[in-house]
């Protein structure tokens, strides 16, 4: 008989299987190695494969405490997806057969996958799967134009399983590859000393000016940010060590919180490794992943450059001085030990611009090379790359699992928009409204999408939007490219608007400040998100879409004009500036910002806010008084 010590360890060893099998199995796929070994499965039984070992990972999470309930989702998790594992070829051949093994297992699969769900994401996003599959079973009942096809429920719950928009088709697949790739990366790089590199660079260069530790925040949060996928993840990862270093510089509780999940939101779509909904992006447009990666560039500096501006008014003007500990983090230093840190972003760069490799492969291959480097310069002593692999791949086993039970949540939504023309009814609805007034279609739009990303993970945020909001757009007129960055920027701003801002609430809980506060300060300091994906859609030129003089005067007057909205919210430049005169600060800036595509004339509104700012900056300045010696 098993001792009671033998059976609390059972749950924490079977999960360190599970947490390193679904890394490996991403790795097989990859690199083709099964049909090496006389096995041949096609992606469908790969992505069930992938789910046999994420459910009960999810299930049995809370280890020794598992209970008996806990350990049947677990079984019978895995014995469905197993079952799929082995069938979903043939049942996918079968489907209008509605074959009653796979009704069964699909069953038993979408039943286990709902658990999960609630278990990963809540009851926000649970909550909204079932009011689409309720809708799928009754909609033909709906009269009107929101009225769904008549399918058979027998048939519905195949479609969801077995279908290539449901849960072992595309968007899972993604999680399945790709992201178990970067993901992989991004641990390698925190075990290897990364994020402490990231942190410890940003505190060389930015800690000893005016409001170090706050740019010390944006500069380590937009680094770590852009490899963690999480804008949640990255708020606990960095603002442990951020927010107590901006509250001893003088910023308040809301202030820090705020400035740490601004910065953190915006590193998911940080280049040049995004966020998982950079490579769903991808695979919604048919277009590489490099595509997406320089179609960001732009729009992610001004965001970053806005969010720098304001975080160093705000030092001025409270006369915020660096810590004094701030002056013993050397650059030298840094450079000396962590060389090797930024090569794996070399890798992937080079890998998908100049050798067009698909996106996983990049990453692993970047991984591999980190890994040598660390053998002989690890940051902070890590020198044992066996030490580094062991730690970082049960680390993405853990993560990843939950993301595979989101991203197969999302793909049951867009199954069922499919299946019952929602989609289709919906953007016939959206475009109407469209030939009244774009600016009304897209103002709706980004209501739209704030709304339904509050609460939600990043990947499910952006695959109902784009299931939903981005056809529309694109119906409308508005240029791919452009309609998706729109509908993904708002989702993620999603993230610190009330009144659900989870990036801003956990910021606030270590910030120790007030949450609707600190998420009324992060829109304050985030507002470029609000208006740039309005001017993008305008001209896709800040896309990088153009030829090089419309992008290259794009952009300078983009930044222009953000350096003169800034100053207008922050409300200081060299004094404090009247209300009054912030409004004409920030006019001038929003038409200076303006791309001269944008419309017939635009060309002269950028003339008029350089002559406006430029005559401004004139007035500040010859008002300028000399500071006290």
């Amino acid at each position: 008989m098993a001792t009671p010590d033998q059976e609390k360890s059972r749950p924490g060893a079977l999960l360190s299987v599970l947490a390193w099998a679904t890394p490996l199995l991403a790795v097989g796929w990859a690199f083709d190695l099964y049909r090496p070994l006389g096995v041949a499965p096609v992606q469908a039984q790969f992505v069930a494969a992938m789910l046999a070992f994420a459910l009960p990972a999810v299930f049995l999470k809370g280890g020794a405490a598992a209970r008996w309930r806990d350990w049947a989702f677990a079984a019978l998790s895995a014995g469905a997806a197993g079952y799929m594992a082995v069938n979903a070829d043939r049942l996918g051949l079968e489907i209008v057969y509605r074959p009653a093994d796979g009704i069964v297992a699909c069953s038993i699969l979408l039943v286990c996958m709902l658990e999960a769900l609630r278990r990963s994401a809540g009851w926000v996003l649970v909550g909204l799967v079932l009011a689409f599959l309720v809708y799928g079973v009754l909609g033909d009942a709906i009269p009107g134009t929101l009225q769904a096809r008549d399918v058979p429920v027998d048939r519905q719950v195949l479609y969801l399983v077995l279908d290539s928009n449901g849960l072992l088709g595309v968007i899972p697949g993604i999680a399945c590859t790709v992201v178990v790739a970067y993901i992989l990366l991004g641990n390698l790089l925190l075990e290897s000393g990364g994020g402490r590199f990231f942190t410890d660079l940003s505190a060389a260069l930015l800690g000893r000016a005016r409001g170090g530790p706050a740019k010390v925040a944006v500069g380590a949060s937009a680094l770590f940010g852009s490899i963690s996928g999480s804008a949640v993840a990255n708020v606990v990862s960095t603002g442990v060590i951020t927010i107590p270093l901006m509250r001893e510089a003088g910023y308040t509780r809301e202030q820090a919180g705020a400035i740490e999940a601004v910065a953190s939101t915006g590193g998911q779509l940080m280049p040049p490794i995004m966020g998982a909904a950079a490579f769903l992006m991808a695979d919604f447009l048919s277009v590489s992943y490099a595509e997406v990666v320089v179609a960001a560039i732009v729009p992610s500096l001004l965001y970053y450059i806005a969010l720098f501006i304001q975080v160093d008014l705000e030092a001025a003007r409270r006369d915020l001085r660096a810590p004094p500990g701030a002056a013993t983090v050397r650059l030298g230093g840094v450079l000396r030990a962590g060389w090797y840190v930024p090569l794996p972003f070399a890798v992937v760069v080079v890998g998908l611009f100049a050798f067009n490799m698909p996106p996983e492969i990049a990453a692993y291959e970047a991984a591999a090379l980190l890994l040598c480097v660390v053998a002989a310069a690890g940051y902070g002593g890590r020198r044992s790359p066996l030490a580094v692999a062991a730690a970082a791949i049960p680390a993405t086993g853990h993560a990843v699992a939950e993301l595979i039970v989101i991203a197969g949540g999302a793909s049951f939504i867009v199954a069922v928009i499919n299946l019952s023309g929602f989609g289709f009814s919906l953007t016939l609805g959206l475009v109407d409204l469209a030939r009244q007034s774009l600016v009304l279609l897209l103002l709706l739009a980004a209501l739209i999408s704030v709304v339904l990303g509050m609460g939600m993970p990043t990947v499910a945020v952006y695959v109902l939007l784009a299931a939903l909001v981005a056809p529309a757009l694109i119906k409308a007129g508005v240029a791919p490219m452009a309609a998706h960055m729109f509908v993904i920027y708002f989702g993620m701003m999603s993230m610190v608007t009330p009144p659900v801002a989870i990036a801003a609430f956990a910021a606030a809980t270590l910030a120790g400040g007030s949450q609707m506060g600190t998420a009324a300060t992060a829109v304050r300091l985030g507002w470029t998100a609000y208006i740039v994906p309005f001017l993008f859609v305008a001209s896709p030129s800040l896309l990088l879409e153009g030829s090089a003089g419309e992008t290259a005067l794009a952009t300078g007057t983009a930044l222009g004009g953000v350096w003169l909205v800034s100053v207008a919210v922050a409300g200081y430049l060299w004094r404090p500036l009247p209300a009054a005169l912030r409004c004409l600060w920030a006019a001038a800036g929003i038409a200076l910002m303006t791309p001269a595509g944008a419309f017939a004339g635009a060309i002269w509104s950028d003339a008029g806010g350089f002559v406006a700012g430029a005559a401004l900056v004139a007035w500040e300045a010859r008002r300028r008084r000399p500071a006290p010696s």
